[in-house]
């Protein structure tokens, strides 16, 4: 820098000139750097530092702490996340009925860019092993397709064998989606849900047992039609399931893939419409955390869990999505 006289000076940075009047505190100059000005003097120093000494005086310049990528500030709720959530909001979840024509239910359930499809297809009958008990029977079968990533997968009929991830989450759905039906209501019928995800981004298992919640009750539907069930009501309440995390120190809910990726805390939570627990998959990824910590992604959750159980009732408000036995609607 070089001072021209009568209070102006020109600054030379990265092969960038700016002429200032020197009665400024400061200007940016680009790659990162400030000139700051004052009684003909300048200090060039990187914007990183909270302050400089200009002509013997402390002159602070406060920065606001780094927002994550794609963020914005938020003065309510602090840091808004990448997507523009605030930490307990879910993403946008769509669910869509009748989404084939075939199964009794057929249901596709969207957590932001993730996307479940979920078929409910009835058979009469019960395995080998539950026949003559009087009781029926719901299971689920859980997949991807090899494009629902970012990096295509084989697909594990190729392989010749199913994953564990595979069977762990398939069992997780079936457990979650037994806990809301009476079994000997249903009869000796048996309801498989084709769980098949589209499009991952975090948060698919939770999203199958959300969306196959729905494919369940219009499968039940369809059987009371059919004049298959031995109580017209077997349906004791809904179920849903949502992720909760703690990224970057903060209790997040529904995480995304970006999110999930990088969480210290990683939870699954399965509830009623009642507010109570189904269950719970919590793990600490390479650290513990506080009883209180869980405490609040419990609250979180269920919170998350309550609103997703008023999407699933104004989805199932509307009429059965395709033509029932008898041909009725």
């Amino acid at each position: 820098s070089a001072v021209l006289g009568r209070g102006k000076m020109i600054a030379f940075d990265c092969h960038r000139c700016v002429l200032r009047d020197t009665r400024a505190r400061s200007v940016v100059v680009g790659g990162g750097r400030n000139i700051v000005a004052h009684d003909h003097r300048c200090v060039l120093r990187d914007t990183r530092a909270r302050s400089v000494v200009v002509g013997g005086k402390d002159h602070c310049r406060p920065r606001p702490p780094p927002e994550p990528a794609g963020g914005r500030r938020n003065r309510l709720v602090g840091v808004v996340r990448a997507d523009g959530r605030s930490d307990d909001a879910l993403r946008e979840v769509r669910i869509t009925r009748g989404y084939q024509d075939w199964p009794a239910g057929s249901v596709l359930v969207e957590f932001g860019r993730t996307r479940v499809l979920c078929a409910a297809s009835v058979t009469e009958g019960v395995p080998k092993w539950r026949a003559g008990s009087g009781l029926g029977w719901v299971t689920a079968e859980y997949a991807m397709l090899p494009s629902a990533t970012h990096t295509r997968s084989d697909r594990e009929s190729v392989k010749g064998r199913i994953g564990g991830r595979t069977h762990e989450i398939s069992r997780l759905i079936g457990r979650s989606l037994r806990a809301c039906i009476d079994l000997a209501a249903l009869g000796e019928n048996t309801i498989v849900i084709d769980c098949d995800v589209v499009q991952a981004d975090g948060g698919t298992r939770t999203a199958a047992i959300t969306g196959g919640y729905v494919a369940l009750a219009d499968a039940v539907t369809y059987l009371r039609a059919a004049g298959r069930l031995n109580d017209p009501q077997p349906l004791s309440c809904s179920v849903s399931a949502v992720s909760v995390g703690v990224v970057d120190g903060r209790v997040r809910l529904d995480l995304p893939y970006a999110e999930d990726s990088r969480a210290e805390v990683d939870m699954n939570v399965v509830a009623t419409d009642g507010g109570t627990l189904v269950e719970v998959q919590g793990t600490g990824e390479g650290a513990t955390f506080a009883r209180s910590t869980l405490d609040r992604m419990l609250d979180v959750a269920l919170a998350g869990c309550a609103e997703l159980s008023r999407r699933q009732a104004e989805a199932l408000a509307a009429p059965y999505p395709g033509t029932l036995p008898g041909g009725g609607k």
